[in-house]
């Protein structure tokens, strides 16, 4: 196969519209079979939401069934059952990025932070992450973050750290960019009203913007996926094939190019609906009742 062989339509991806759902299935159970680098863990089950207490069986349930697929977990929040999403990560033998969820809240963040520094010190983080688009909420002040950030670096200097926010927010915050040892964005071509045809294109544009902004430290794209259902977002429109086909041309570029990607997410959430509109409850790879979508 010549050069050239391996550039046709690298930037476009793969076109599945004139495949029939059977096919298009058969595609996305064969992509994970393959390995994905990583995906975001999604803690909550039916009837539950962000504050109740995670027990310790739900997530062994659902860290069973991530494990064939993935070689990384990533967490969101260390507190409230969320600490045990490291621990058995580690036991199914997975890495892990470990994430302190910030807010308004400045007690429950103390909570967050002494709680990543302790599964640090423990040894259950192969990279931290304090914070979670923190600056595009506008919850806590960019000097407010950088003290956080400089708490474990201190506490924990041997474990790598970063903070997770959308991709253009590095570019506009040297100071976050310059204290992180890795940069951890989110890119999604949905939330930007981006049509399916031009979303792989855009995804790269993203990545590359932030390996710029980066100035040579590593880069990971820790979310990036697409609904299967709910409201058109400008140009964006969910449906089970520009899932499919997001999905696979995102793993399929991350495979070619060696980049690290977490897709968000594992499991659809029902609380979602209404923090996100309708679409909020439809990223998953696999359904609110932990079944593969799309098989």
């Amino acid at each position: 196969m010549s050069k050239r062989d391996g550039k046709i339509l690298s930037l476009s991806g793969m076109n599945v519209s004139s495949e029939n759902g059977g096919q298009l299935n058969d595609y996305f159970q064969a992509n994970p079979e393959k390995g994905m680098h990583g995906i975001g863990f999604s803690a909550y089950e039916e009837g539950q939401k962000p504050g109740d207490e995670l027990s310790l069986e739900q997530v062994q349930r659902r860290m069973s069934i991530l494990k064939p697929y993935v070689k990384w977990v990533r967490s969101f929040s260390c507190i409230q059952g969320n600490e045990l999403i490291p621990m058995v990560a580690r036991q199914s033998g997975l890495k892990t990025l470990v994430g302190a969820w910030l807010g308004k809240d400045l007690e429950k963040n103390e909570l967050e932070v002494e709680a990543l520094i302790k599964l640090a010190k423990d040894g259950y983080v192969d990279i931290a992450a304090v914070g979670n688009e923190v600056m595009y909420r506008e919850d806590l002040t960019e000097e407010q973050l950088l003290d956080y950030i400089r708490r474990f670096k201190a506490a924990v200097p041997d474990v790598p750290v970063g903070y997770v926010d959308a991709y253009y927010e590095f570019e506009d915050r040297p100071a976050i960019t310059d204290i992180c040892d890795v940069i951890l964005a989110n890119c999604y071509p949905f939330w930007e009203g981006c049509s399916i045809e031009y979303s792989l294109l855009y995804m790269k544009d993203m990545y590359r913007r932030t390996q710029k902004a980066a100035a040579g430290k590593k880069v990971i794209i820790t979310e990036t996926g697409w609904p299967n259902k709910g409201q058109i977002f400008y140009g964006a429109q969910p449906s089970e094939e520009n899932a499919i086909r997001y999905f696979l041309n995102a793993q399929h570029w991350a495979h070619t190019d060696n980049v690290d990607m977490f897709y968000f997410s594992s499991f659809d959430e029902s609380w979602k609906v209404g923090t996100e509109g309708d679409v909020g409850a439809y990223w998953g790879l696999w359904d609110k009742n932990e079944k593969l979508k799309f098989v």
